[in-house]
């Protein structure tokens, strides 16, 4: 009975040690066994649905050009826990932007142009107040696709989400 318990344990470190025990648990795959030429036994694993990677949802809905070229900053610290002009707190750890014209609740993908990276931005505040500035993001929005963690703004541009 020992000798059959410490086998399990042994087979159970050796998958988890590869990996295969671990994927095979949190994707919930079939597993097959097949035995090679060198008779060292190897697991296959059958997939009976695409999963998504890295819990990433496609969004099935089309953007709209606002803007090709425009310029983004990002809300100084101080604004940190204060209410915007919709009503709702400012956290600058979420992705929300401020925009003067755009409507409250306007999802906007504001895209890089010196590096391609994008990122998807709820209107919740009115602003920038400065000249030549489009849009402003939240400290997270705006570092997710800054090249630089010195830049002060960058020129992005900006599609707005369809419904």
């Amino acid at each position: 009975m020992k000798n059959r318990i410490s086998k399990i344990l042994l087979l159970i470190i050796i998958l988890i040690g590869t990996g295969i025990f671990a994927q095979s648990i949190l994707v919930g795959k079939k597993e097959t066994k097949t035995v090679s030429k060198d008779s060292v036994k190897k697991i296959k694993f059958l997939e009976k649905e695409p999963l998504a990677i890295d819990s990433i949802i496609a969004i099935n809905t089309k953007f709209k050009c606002y803007k090709k070229s425009a310029r983004a900053s990002y809300y100084a610290n101080k604004f940190h826990g204060r209410r915007t002009a919709s009503g709702r707190i400012y956290d600058m750890n979420k992705l929300t932007a401020a925009h003067k014209s755009l409507a409250f609740g306007t999802m906007v993908r504001v895209t890089n142009l010196a590096n391609g990276k994008s990122v998807l931005v709820e209107i919740t505040d009115r602003g920038p107040y400065v000249r030549g500035r489009e849009i402003d993001l939240s400290k997270k929005a705006f570092f997710t696709i800054a090249s630089s963690s010195g830049a002060g703004y960058i020129n992005v541009s900006m599609d707005i989400l369809q419904k």
